[in-house]
This record gives structure tokens, C-alpha cells and sequence, in this order.
């Protein structure tokens, strides 16, 4: 009999991950994009391996192939609204008001349920592509809906400055959530509609602090208010974070999938540490790496004195200098993303998935095959507008 509950371990480790980051962001500058697609399937396989709930590792079975044909495709969309649309918007525009930020207001405001619809379309393919004990999971279709109500619910959060945004986000959860399956099973996700807004409390204290010292400030011209942000500053800081671990505390505890239910306890203090730690690692190895290329371009150009270059020799210096400056550009780019990947985004990910539990998995047996779902587009317009869509 299945134990009634199953504790998640993480098997990755900051070493390989760095590797592999740098291997496959190599091969993608080396063919102008296009390993990309290999690249992100192979960084998910790890990632997903890694996490094992009860010892059985998630397995990612996407085709990079298929990111590849759907990017083609989503290109094609793409390139008629940038090509046709925004032409049309740019005509009317110049015609009635003889400017162009009306056209590029209409054209972002066009765009915007676009990125609402490619994110829920990526994380549908990411998902029937996720399969663990061998079963897989899925979303329902439901991209168009899940844009405009983004739509909505992004304008009431930006009228109200901000203050909607966790209504927002659970409302958006359970949208995506109550059309998640596994197997045979639909997850659910509870909560009452404020449920989130005491996770948000410490940010709000902090801005309703800032607030105040600049009101002050403003009113009395009082230098000393200018001290009030040497408070409001670390603990917005640490309200980010409580937002961060308590949301996801919160929300986690409120999904169900069947019997089954799910338990957390991510750290704030542990996130922070997370970021600072890998922020500053990622910033002394920047700092060496400008530090050798600054001495490897004093080498080239024979001095590390630029008052004792000759004018008359800058513009063949420069042209030989452009293919290092590149290689130091792209190797930056790339030792940024497999630091982050080694530092932060694995830290991230092995901290909440051993603070997750699952409970109530006596009957975890009795979940069924679902059916494939083809979804040959997989994350084409994700890739196309570039949103990410998980990692």
C-alpha cells in the first residue's frame, strides 16, 4: 500500500546545471538561435529529473523539434500583425492625428492578450509534455479565456496602483489550476477571494511607510524623513519575499487533487539568502572576467596607457579589436545565464520543493492514464514574444 504521505527531494546540484547552461547557451550563440530549442529541452530535463516527491523523479518529454515547427509557425502570425496591422494603426494615425504614439499605443494594447494567450498555451505543452510514476498531465484548452480575464484583471490591478495584484494572481491560479489535470484527476484550487492579501502585508507596510516619509518630506522639507527610507527600503526587501513564500504557502495548501492534498513552508530568510548569495557570486565572477578582458585588450593593442596610443592607428585598432569586444559581449551574456541557473533559479527550485509535502496519497495508485495530447504548436508564440513560459 501507497504511504499516506510523500515528502519531495532534490537531486540537482549547482555544478552540472552550470555546465549544461554554458554547453547549450554556447551551441545557441554558435548557431545563431537555434540550438535554443534543444537548450531549453535539455535544462528542463534536468530540472524536472531532479525533483523526486516520494523518490520518483518528474520526467520532461518535450521534442525540441516541435519548439522549433511552432516558433515557425507563431513567426509567420507574427510577422502579418507587425507587417499589416501596425501599418494599418500607423496610417489612421498619421491621417487623423498626424503623430505616431496613437499606432504604438494600439499596437502594444494588440499585443498584450497575445502574450496572455502564448503564456497559457506554453504552459499547457509544458504540461502534457510532464510526466511522473509514469502519468501524465495536462490543461485544458482555455488560452482565449485565460487572456482576456488577464486583461481584466491587470487593469483593475494598475488602477488601484498595485493593491488588486493578489486577488489578481489567485483569481488567475485557480483559472489555470481548475483546468489542470493529472491523469485522470482535475486539480482544484480553494481559497477565499482575499485570501492572498496577508501575504502582501509586509510590501504594503513598507510603501505605506515610503509614502509617508515622502509626504513628509515634501510638506516640512526635513532632510531626517530621507533616514525613514533606510527602513522602508530592507523591508520591502523582505516583504518581496514573505510575498514570495507565503503566496506560495498559501495557495499550495489550498490546491487538492482527488484525496490528496499538499503542504509548505518555504522560508523568507532563505530566499533572500538565495539571491544575495548568488548576486554576489555572479558579480564577483563578472568582475574578473572584464577584469582579464581588460588586460587581454592591453595586450592586443600592445599598452594598457591609452595616452600612449597612437590617433593615427585607432581606426585599425578598433577593427581588430570589434571580434573581441563580441566575444566578450556574448560570453558575458552566457556566464550571466548558467551563473543565474547555478545560483539562483536551482537554489530556488530545490528550497520549494523540499519544503513540499503530499498527503492523503494512500489512493495515488488509482489515477489513471490520461490520453496525449498532440499540441504540435507547442510554445511557439511563448518563443516568438520571447515571455519565458517557466524556465
Amino acid at each position: 500500500m501507497p504511504p499516506s504521505n510523500l515528502t519531495i527531494s532534490y537531486a540537482g546540484e549547482k555544478g552540472p546545471v552550470f555546465w549544461l547552461a554554458l554547453r547549450t547557451g554556447i551551441l545557441t550563440v554558435l548557431t545563431l538561435g537555434i540550438y535554443r530549442f534543444w537548450a531549453k529541452t535539455r535544462l528542463r530535463r534536468y530540472y524536472w529529473s531532479a525533483i523526486r516527491p516520494g523518490g520518483a523523479p518528474l520526467e520532461y518529454v518535450g521534442d525540441p523539434l516541435e519548439k522549433l515547427l511552432g516558433f515557425l509557425v507563431a513567426v509567420v502570425f507574427m510577422a502579418f500583425y507587425i507587417g499589416v496591422v501596425n501599418l494599418i494603426l500607423m496610417y489612421f494615425s498619421f491621417a487623423l492625428l498626424n503623430a505616431n504614439y496613437a499606432a504604438y499605443g494600439l499596437s502594444f494594447l494588440g499585443l498584450t492578450p497575445i502574450i496572455f494567450f502564448a503564456q497559457y498555451r506554453a504552459r499547457r505543452y509544458i504540461l502534457a509534455r510532464t510526466r511522473w510514476r509514469g502519468i501524465r498531465f495536462g490543461l485544458e484548452p482555455g488560452a482565449w479565456g485565460y487572456s482576456w480575464r488577464s486583461m481584466v484583471h491587470w487593469i483593475a490591478t494598475l488602477c488601484t496602483a498595485g493593491l488588486m495584484w493578489p486577488l489578481t494572481t489567485l483569481w488567475l491560479e485557480k483559472y489555470r489550476v481548475s483546468r489542470t489535470f493529472y491523469g485522470d484527476q482535475r486539480f482544484v484550487q480553494g481559497g477565499a477571494k482575499g485570501m492572498l492579501f496577508g501575504a502582501m502585508r509586509h510590501v504594503y507596510y513598507a510603501l505605506g511607510l515610503s509614502v509617508a516619509a515622502t509626504v513628509m518630506l515634501v510638506l516640512y522639507g526635513n532632510p531626517a524623513w530621507v533616514l525613514v527610507y533606510l527602513l522602508s527600503g530592507p523591508w520591502l526587501i523582505y516583504g518581496w519575499a514573505y510575498w514570495r513564500a507565503e503566496s506560495f504557502k498559501r495557495m499550495t495548501e489550498a490546491k487538492q487533487l482527488g484525496e490528496m492534498r499538499f503542504t509548505a513552508n518555504p522560508r523568507p530568510g532563505r530566499i533572500i539568502g538565495i539571491y544575495a548569495l548568488g548576486g554576489l557570486m555572479m558579480n564577483i565572477v563578472i568582475f574578473g572576467v572584464f577584469f582579464v578582458a581588460f588586460l587581454a585588450l592591453g595586450l592586443v593593442a600592445g599598452t594598457t596607457d591609452l595616452e600612449s596610443i597612437n590617433i593615427e592607428d585607432m581606426d585599425v585598432a578598433t577593427t581588430a579589436l570589434v571580434p573581441v569586444v563580441m566575444l566578450v559581449y556574448f560570453l558575458f551574456i552566457i556566464l550571466t545565464r548558467a551563473m543565474t541557473h547555478a545560483w539562483i533559479t536551482l537554489p530556488l527550485a530545490q528550497h520549494f520543493a523540499e519544503v513540499t509535502e503530499i498527503v492523503n496519497t494512500q489512493n495515488i495508485a488509482d489515477i489513471v492514464q490520461r490520453d496525449r495530447d498532440e499540441f504540435s504548436e507547442a510554445e511557439g508564440f511563448a518563443e516568438a514574444l520571447d515571455v519565458g513560459a517557466a524556465i
